[in-house]
């Protein structure tokens, strides 16, 4: 029998918590986006003042920040060396990308959730899925909301 939690006690040595009254911090934000195509011409760059804590953190108290190893998830746009923003409070369902306990060890994958079939699944051909047996513990620790990529200069 696979025992499935949907949620478990933090780990403590694994995670940042965010701060339940971060200060705020805004910053101007353009009015336009910006082309990741053809350029366009250069329009007015000053517009509404944007707080990352207001667009990475939806509930202060069920929200973590874990660092990233390793490249399962690479095809999902995250990376080795990134941070993902994780919530607790979000109810894990099929297709979400999880942070996810198995039998002791940590690990972030995509959830696939199917009648009785549970499975975490990588986003990089170069890994398989983690399938379950007969014994194995699965806690789902959080679902991932944000992911945060630092180019290294």
């Amino acid at each position: 029998m696979i025992t499935f939690t949907a949620k478990a006690e933090p780990l403590l040595s694994q995670f940042v918590r965010a701060a339940i009254d971060p200060p705020v911090v805004r910053r101007p934000l353009a009015l336009c986006p910006v082309p990741a195509g053809f350029a366009s011409p250069a329009r007015d760059y000053k517009g509404k003042s944007l707080d990352l804590n207001e667009l990475l953190i939806r509930n202060s108290p069920a929200t973590f920040f874990w660092n990233v190893s390793g490249f399962s998830m690479r095809d999902e746009g995250i990376n080795d060396g990134d941070i993902v923003v994780v919530d607790r409070s979000v109810e894990a369902k099929h297709g979400h990308i999880v942070v996810a306990e198995i039998n002791g060890e940590v690990t972030v994958k995509k959830l696939y959730k199917r009648g009785r079939v549970v499975e975490l699944r990588p986003a990089n051909p170069d890994f398989q899925p983690i399938c379950f047996k007969d014994g194995d513990e699965l806690i789902i620790w959080g679902v991932v909301t944000s992911v945060i990529h630092i180019f290294k200069s």
